[in-house]
């Protein structure tokens, strides 16, 4: 197999693991959000996991479709019952997950695979959106 392919695997399985490890953590923070905020961050967290439940849906037909093996253990998965800390958390998970793609974007480029270059960009645009509506919600001055 290709290095360049490879490498791309490799990082796509790493990208897998934190998009399981969203699902988780949203799934989680909507299950024990509590207190004013709930009403909306409970819908919030529930949409948050169904669009990384997508992301990771595609990056695991992507690494079969290359020739990997998708990975099936999600990355650690923070636990806190604070609204502040699991909208802080998820802003630092966001912000990561954009920095794991940038590279990604760069491996797909380097290895041809140039369908993946743009779907990363567009994933890219929905962390990207999903950061800021975060950031929104924490500058809430009741949390």
């Amino acid at each position: 197999m290709n290095s360049d392919i490879q490498t791309l695997i490799d990082g796509l399985n790493e990208d897998l693991a934190y998009e399981y490890a969203a699902v988780i953590s949203y799934t989680y923070n909507a299950a024990v959000v509590s207190g004013l905020a709930r009403p909306v961050l409970k819908s919030f967290f529930e949409e948050e996991a169904q669009d990384e439940i997508r992301h990771a849906s595609y990056l695991s037909e992507k690494v079969a479709a290359l020739g990997g093996v998708p990975v099936v253990q999600p990355a650690e998965v923070k636990q806190t019952s604070s609204v502040r800390e699991m909208l802080e958390n998820a802003i630092a998970d966001e912000d990561a997950t954009i920095h794991r793609y940038m590279k990604r974007i760069e491996q797909a480029e380097k290895a041809a695979q140039y369908g993946l270059k743009v779907d990363l960009e567009d994933m890219v645009a929905d962390e990207s959106n999903h950061k800021e509506e975060l950031q929104r919600l924490l500058n809430d001055p009741r949390l």
